[in-house]
């Protein structure tokens, strides 16, 4: 874990990290994982689709304990009066902000027409955050990348270059976005500092591929000083952290907290220091996590929804390999049940002794 800077801004008013939204991973489970770590970290659904929640089980997709809050909803669609009722529908189940998803690239969420092609289409943005702010109390973000590129419409070579460029008309049309939906009520800017490519990069090219570009967020911040805004996109220790919070007002961090969750409890020390918070060992984590699966499993769940969201809680220490290997295999049982979280924990305490 890394050690605490030793230059700590002042802590702000709203929350100085989240976890990102990511598809498949922040389910609730995951979510009640990662709350051990920090007691400040804003955390955030995968993006649950305003259709699904207003044609589908709604119960089952928004359900959360209440150990995990802070938490917000994203939210993807394109229709203001759907996503406007999707929100408050969020909003009665408990969530403390609506987000929206403007940043996703992937072929399924574009298709659907929304996610990070939205950026294309500013009015319509801003169109559909004044809907959900008319009918909530909650915060409503946007959670959106530096620009776009559609590779189908520029063609491969000229994509590629408009990939690695970022010049005036680029910056033009994110200035116009961000006016956009700031007039209809946009409370916090959550900007992944990369553009987004529409076709031909898979998910994980999205996230690697087109350069970072923190400048670009810090000339928005620069434009627009008095809106929050949290930055995204390769921020991996508790330093980077603190270094980006000198200029922006908090950080989104993503599959890094999911591979180390034990870099949100640096970040709790590294930005709350006054909280005097201490860190929990795997053991107190794998205790906590017992209860939480005892009565989950009560209510019908099965351990490996919950346990394979834990197999970063040790790494490059004694018995993590036979930690990994107990909770990815001994959870495939139907069968298996809290106890094997008590295995692990012994496991691992007879591995430090």
């Amino acid at each position: 874990m890394s050690t605490a800077p030793s230059t700590v801004p002042v802590a702000g008013t709203g929350p100085r990290f989240s976890v990102a939204p990511m598809m498949d991973w922040t389910d609730r489970h995951c979510r009640a994982f990662l709350r051990c770590f920090s007691p400040r970290a804003l955390l955030y659904t995968e993006m649950i689709t305003a259709a699904a929640i207003l044609r589908g089980d709604r119960a089952r997709l928004l359900q959360f304990s209440p150990e995990e809050q802070p938490v917000a909803l994203q939210l993807g669609g394109s229709s203001p009066a759907e996503l406007a009722l999707a929100a408050r529908v969020g909003e009665e189940a408990g969530y403390q902000e609506i987000n929206l998803n403007c940043g996703c690239p992937s072929d399924r969420v574009s298709s659907g027409a929304f996610g990070a092609c939205l950026m294309e289409e500013p009015a319509r943005v801003a169109e559909c955050v004044a809907a959900m702010r008319a009918v909530v109390g909650v915060p409503v973000t946007v959670k959106m990348r530096i620009g776009v590129v559609n590779r189908q419409r520029d063609g491969g070579h000229d994509a590629r270059a408009a990939m690695l460029r970022f010049d005036e008309a680029d910056y033009a049309r994110l200035s116009e976005f961000t006016r956009q939906i700031l007039a209809a009520g946009c409370a916090t800017l959550i900007v992944h500092a990369r553009k987004a490519v529409l076709g031909g990069l898979s998910p994980h090219e999205n996230r690697t591929v087109p350069p970072l570009r923190f400048d670009v967020v810090r000339r928005l911040r620069e434009e627009f000083p008095g809106v929050p805004l949290s930055v995204n996109g390769g921020i991996r220790t508790a330093e980077a952290a603190v270094e980006a919070v000198q200029w922006c007002d908090s950080v989104m961090i993503g599959r890094e907290a999911y591979h180390r969750p034990y870099l949100l409890a640096a970040l709790q020390a590294a930005l709350y220091p006054a909280d005097h918070w201490a860190a929990p060992s795997p053991a107190e984590v794998l205790d906590r996590m017992g209860e939480y699966a005892a009565r989950e499993l009560a209510a019908g769940e099965r351990l490996s929804n919950i346990t394979r969201h834990m197999l970063g809680l040790v790494t490059h220490t004694a018995g993590a390999r036979d930690y990994r290997r107990l909770m990815a295999e001994g959870a495939r049982s139907r069968s298996a049940g809290p106890e094997l979280l008590a295995q692990a924990r012994a496991l691992l305490l007879q591995g430090a002794a």
